[in-house]
């Protein structure tokens, strides 16, 4: 599945875990991705979302 947000483009960061020791690795983080159905320009689509634009209404649902 893409990691990335059809509706703000929001996709992966990566930084370090730091451990007790200090020791660092590197990681990423992900968006929390979800294939939703939804009305685009008219018509009823599949698109990768992400929760946050699904909670504040950035995208209307298909029934």
């Amino acid at each position: 599945m893409a990691s990335v947000c059809e509706i703000c483009a929001k996709g992966e960061l990566s930084g370090n875990n730091v451990s007790h020791s200090h020791l660092k690795t590197r990681r990423t983080w992900k968006p929390n991705i979800q294939r939703v159905r939804a009305v685009v320009e008219g018509e009823v689509k599949r698109v990768n979302v992400c929760t946050r634009c699904l909670r504040s209404g950035k995208v209307q649902r298909a029934l």
